[in-house]
């Protein structure tokens, strides 16, 4: 009598693997940054940071300049992304900071979750805050503050929002190499205030000396500006401005995998 054939077992496809993989990785990223949330909606000073003073500054800006609205739009748009990319940067980096000084990061990387799930968890809340900065910011600025721009009010927020979200990986990397909350403060001067000065907002970069000009084209603020420029002055989607964006999510990707590379348990 011959035996009935057995159904044959395969191992699991390595596909199925991956996606497995992906799924838990995902679900500790959502973890995280859920927490992350959760504990800053306890800590309402840096929820008013984070989305109160951009709106504030540009506020202020606006009757600073009340005699003189040109000039007003003519730097609005490119402080409507500088601001928010200053505030996200400083409130991450303190944030992350006192994650590591309090025990809480080194008890996270002692379970089962990776430096990757970390970062792109704290980016992912973070980020979301900085839809909210972004979307009040730029609401303000086009329909109470009367920011004329030529462009499209989408394409502000975009570049607004991509501000914010590489103020946050510039925040979270360079937690790594603070041991006190006033050393990542210190490090705005360092890492913010060299882009701030070259980005072209007080003077046109191919104006400056050539050296500076030369460090100028690297650093993800002066694209940041470039874009606000390209939808100050041009109604329609232009080549300039798609170029620009790219970079500076290029750059906030690049700046968060080093975050996740330098990433330690406790500060030293």
């Amino acid at each position: 009598m011959t035996a009935p054939a057995r159904t044959p077992t395969h191992p699991t496809a390595p596909h199925d693997l991956t996606s497995r993989r992906i799924e838990m990785n995902l679900h500790r990223t959502l973890a995280t940054a859920a927490r992350v949330l959760r504990q800053l909606r306890h800590d309402p000073r840096s929820i008013a940071l984070m989305i109160l003073v951009p709106c504030v500054m540009l506020l202020l800006l606006r009757y600073v300049f009340d005699g003189s609205p040109d000039t007003f739009d003519s730097i609005g748009a490119s402080l409507l992304g500088i601001f928010p990319l200053i505030t996200m940067f400083l409130v991450t980096s303190i944030a992350t900071l006192r994650e590591r000084t309090s025990g809480t990061l080194e008890r996270l990387l002692a379970m089962p979750l990776g430096k990757g799930d970390l970062i792109a968890g704290y980016a992912l809340a973070f980020g979301t805050l900085a839809v909210v900065q972004s979307a009040l910011a730029t609401g303000l600025s086009l329909w109470v503050l009367g920011l004329d721009v030529t462009g499209s009010a989408w394409l502000l927020l975009l570049v607004a929002l991509l501000d914010a979200l590489l103020g946050t990986a510039l925040g979270l990397f360079v937690s790594a190499f603070a041991s006190s909350e006033f050393q990542a403060v210190q490090f705005m001067p360092a890492v913010i205030f060299p882009q701030l000065l070259l980005c072209g907002l007080f003077t046109p970069r191919d104006q400056m000396q050539p050296a500076l000009e030369a460090v100028s084209n690297v650093l993800p603020m002066s694209y940041a500006v470039d874009g606000m420029t390209e939808v100050l002055r041009h109604p329609d989607l232009t080549g300039d401005f798609v170029r620009d964006a790219v970079i500076v999510a290029g750059c906030a990707l690049l700046v968060l995998a080093l975050g996740a590379a330098t990433l330690r348990r406790r500060t030293p």
